[in-house]
């Protein structure tokens, strides 16, 4: 009859339990001495009730380990909590942004595809740590993502739900069926016009990014400390029934990148965020939504005489808040996985958007070498920046009809499209492509003169892509540096912003210019008109130019002098400026 072993005590098991739960310096070189002494792994692992694979590690981090124990003089030193392993954390962090960016694109997920994924990303990070201090976390290899790791992050990062395929993708196309009517009877019911009805989405952007195959492309790649997600920003947009766009908000990474050190933030194109990742949270939500959506709307309804009561639609993506207030505005969320099928920002809006910022991308790089004689691509693109962005953001936005903005809502208010005449998304994103790929040719070098209608369109759909595994790597770095241009030498200091001094000399080159163009053009009626057009357009300067010519006044001359004391029998003349004791303080 075989020998029965024995089941352990119920003491020696909360023993080992506690002994799996913390661990301090010193038994850790205890165990270590166990394996000097030829114990195997697996004698020291039943020993100490932990992992064989856990053994294995403390065994490899065997240097750092006695080299932190011999420096320690306090006994308080060598006790340390167990502390999370770094590369988990951080991948954790980086599977929740995945998650949440699969999510907005509608990309199927389940729990065993999370987990794979789980542990791709912390093979990577783990891989690319360096110098790891003494931990008891596993080998890369050994993390297994197990469940109950899964059950814990699901909780950690408040995540419900990772069923998105299957049934739920019909459940999807059946919500997106039925929602509509419901739509229609609260617009009914609370009587709201197309003008008061507003829809938000937001929307990665790579903006300064070109087909792979072009050599600008690749030099940046080859460039040091190249990294792919350095110039990607946020875009929320947000535009209402009437095909009104609002001023879009944009996430970047830095509160004051180098190429706006000069410029008023609140005077901008888009109305300016920053966080670590250049991505949307609750709280920039809840910022844009206070800060920026609630003051325009505002504006915009009182210009047009309306009441201010406004619904605002937006998709429960992770960043949105759920508990946004502001009286007379309603928050309606849409169905669970519909926006791409009813969203009105996701009908082409966003997509037609990508396509003119390419188009015009390339139009800033030849309207260049137009006009630059010493003009290289390498050397222009190096210097287009965040500015630049901004510029070419504007320019798109403004190219974005008001009848294709209120034709995007078709599929979820049918009701407001009236007669639409104008291009539909689809049309403005083809004829976008055909131009930049018209301008790329004009440009010429590898990959631009023989770029294809398919190369451009890839590009605009990067822009949409589910983040790659160094996408996140990047997005999870705990250090962002601002971004900095790339230059040998720093330049000195200089006065920002428009001086009176600036402003002459605008006036100055502005005269020079109309005189060149009276002089040069034969066409005599066609030289008058453009000279009136930028007559019309400096005026705002001219008036800036004479408002601070106004406020540098002299000042009193008596200030330089020494009083002088008056005698009893003088009398001071009737224009005595040292009577006047006012002085006008510098703006």
């Amino acid at each position: 009859m075989p020998h029965k072993r024995s089941a352990p005590s119920k003491d020696s098991t909360n023993e080992a339990k506690r002994q799996k739960k913390f661990k301090t310096l010193q038994e850790k070189v205890e165990l270590l001495d166990l394996l000097r002494e030829k114990k195997s792994y697996a004698a020291v692992a039943r020993h100490y009730g932990i992992n064989e694979s856990t053994v294995r590690y403390i065994k490899k981090n065997e240097a750092a380990i006695r080299s932190t124990v011999a420096v320690s003089f306090c006994d308080s030193a060598k006790k340390v909590t167990t502390v999370r392993n770094k590369n988990i954390v951080r991948m954790e962090s980086a599977l929740a942004l995945w998650i949440t960016d699969c999510r907005k694109k509608s990309i199927p997920l389940d729990g065993n595809i999370i987990r794979e994924k789980a542990r791709k990303l912390y093979q990577q990070f783990a891989t690319d740590a360096e110098n790891p201090g003494p931990s008891t976390a596993p080998d890369p290899q050994d993390f297994q993502a197990s469940k109950g790791w899964f059950d814990r992050f699901q909780k950690r990062f408040n995540i419900k739900s990772v069923s998105l395929h299957g049934e739920a993708a019909s459940a999807d196309t059946e919500a997106a069926q039925k929602y509509p009517e419901t739509f229609r009877h609260m617009i009914e019911e609370k009587g709201y016009k197309p003008e008061q009805v507003f829809n938000m989405d937001e929307t990665g952007l790579f903006w300064k990014k070109m087909p792979s195959r072009t050599y600008i492309m690749k030099d940046e790649a080859k460039a040091p400390g190249f990294k792919a997600q350095k110039d990607r920003v946020t875009l929320i947009m947000c535009g209402n029934a009437a095909g009104y766009m609002m001023k879009p908000g944009l996430i970047h990474k830095s509160a004051n990148p180098r190429a706006l050190k000069n410029k008023n933030k609140n005077l901008l194109p888009v109305y300016w965020m920053h966080n670590a990742k250049a991505w949307i949270t609750k709280v920039l939500g809840s910022n844009w939504f206070h800060q920026c959506f609630i003051p325009q709307a505002k504006e915009y309804l009182h210009n047009l005489g309306m009441d201010f009561k406004v619904l605002l639609i937006m998709d429960n993506a992770g960043g949105h808040p759920l508990d946004l207030y502001y009286e007379g505005v309603q928050i309606e969320f849409l169905p669970a996985n519909t926006t791409s099928l009813i969203q009105p920002m996701d009908q082409g809006v966003i997509h037609a958007f990508k396509a003119l910022y390419t188009r015009n991308s390339l139009q800033h790089l030849v309207d260049a070498m137009d006009t630059d004689e010493n003009f290289t691509l390498k050397g222009y693109w190096r210097n287009f920046t965040i500015a630049t962005c901004l510029s070419v953001i504007q320019t798109a936005l403004k190219e974005m009809k008001k009848e294709t903005l209120n034709a995007c809502w078709k599929k979820l208010w049918p009701e407001c499209v009236h007669d639409y005449k104008g291009l539909s998304p689809e049309e403005i994103q083809h004829e976008a492509v055909d131009k930049a790929v018209t301008l790329a040719k004009i440009l010429g070098g590898e990959g631009f003169e023989d770029i294809t209608q398919e190369e451009v369109n890839n590009l605009i759909d990067a822009h949409s892509e589910p983040l790659t595994d160094q996408d996140l790597l990047e997005l999870t770095e705990s250090v962002s540096e601002e971004e900095k241009e790339v230059t040998d030498r720093e330049e000195e200091e200089q006065e920002h912003g428009l001086t009176l001094e600036r402003l002459s000399q605008i006036m100055r080159t502005t005269k020079e210019l109309q005189g060149m163009i009276e002089a040069w053009d034969p066409h005599m009626v066609r030289a008058l008109k453009v000279n009136n057009g930028i007559d019309a357009a400096i005026q705002t300067y001219k008036t800036v130019f004479t408002t601070m010519k106004k406020q540098r006044q002299q000042l009193p001359i008596t200030m330089f002098l020494k009083p002088i004391k008056q005698s009893q029998h003088e009398t001071p003349p009737e224009d005595d400026l040292s009577e006047d004791t006012t002085e006008t303080p510098e703006e």
